[in-house]
């Protein structure tokens, strides 16, 4: 199993060039430890979509690790998306992260040709057969708009039947709700690897924002002690660690195929971790 395991790390473009230098030493440091691959985020309606290009055709061509870019079909047209994989089909990209994307404030509906993620993983697999490995987003906390957990599991399975290879998770902070999830899927006849999304803690304040947003949930014991540290930054990261590192050693030893880290752009946080579980690079 230990062979088989693989581990990332997320980026997300930055808006300055101070921000993507920050990125590119970052992913340097990261490069270190042999990570399988980089992802990159595309913003809400692909707002970020030529920050994101020129950023996964950095990561792969001078940090010289495989790099993921995020794909949404949420604002772009069919030969928008077409045009975005041949480009990186041509520059040698092999992983795509395939998602619904984020409404952009204000917009309702989800604007596009293609109106779901396994509409978009269909359209992939149409346009370039199986050169890409395509991976899926799970919610082991359901996703924040669905209707009922039943309804986003269905959702899931349509993905992984439309071609998903593997998936990602949202982060959690519990980890009988992944080993649920994935119990539930794998009972609806889904085997697809399913990697869990690890979020370091550094900043309460900005991780509660963060968590109310995307419909991750903070245990209450987990947000006792941090609200109990203030601003005391030094103990929320020291505590942080430690809960993160003891859920990522029990995932793992649950059977978890990997470990995907949001980075926010700092290599710290999830090398602490990395360290702390004394992984095999």
């Amino acid at each position: 199993m230990s062979q088989e395991r693989r581990f990332s790390f997320e980026f997300y473009p930055t808006k300055t060039d101070a921000g993507h230098e920050k990125l590119l030493a970052t992913a340097h440091q990261l490069a270190r430890y042999k990570p399988d691959f980089f992802s990159c985020t595309y913003g809400a309606g692909g707002s970020t979509r030529d920050r994101t290009v020129n950023t996964v055709l950095q990561l792969e061509q001078e940090v010289k690790v495989p790099a993921a870019p995020h794909l949404s079909c949420v604002g772009d047209s069919k030969a928008d998306l077409r045009a975005l994989l041949a480009r990186y089909q041509a520059a040698g990209i092999q992983r795509i992260v395939a998602l619904r994307g984020d409404l952009p404030s204000g917009m309702g509906m989800a604007s596009g040709e293609l109106r779901h993620a396994n509409d978009l993983v269909s359209f992939i697999r149409e346009e370039s057969a199986g050169h890409f490995h395509i991976e899926v987003a799970a919610y082991p906390e359901m996703h924040p708009q669905a209707r009922s957990f039943e309804d986003d599991l269905a959702n899931f399975v349509r993905k992984a039947r439309a071609g998903a290879d593997s998936a990602i998770t949202q982060y959690f902070f519990n980890a009988d709700s992944y080993f649920y999830f994935v119990e539930r899927v794998q009972k609806m006849g889904v085997s697809i690897p399913i990697v869990p999304g690890i979020m370091p803690i550094t900043n309460y304040s900005k991780l509660a924002r963060f968590s109310d947003a995307c419909g991750a949930e903070i245990p209450r014991w987990i947000r006792k002690q941090l609200e109990a540290y203030g601003d005391d930054v030094q103990s929320i990261q020291a505590y942080g660690e430690q809960v993160i590192s003891e859920m990522c050693e029990r995932l793992l030893q649950g059977g978890a195929p990997g470990l995907h880290f949001y980075t926010l752009n700092q290599a710290e946080p999830s090398l602490a971790i990395w360290k702390n579980l004394k992984l095999p690079r």
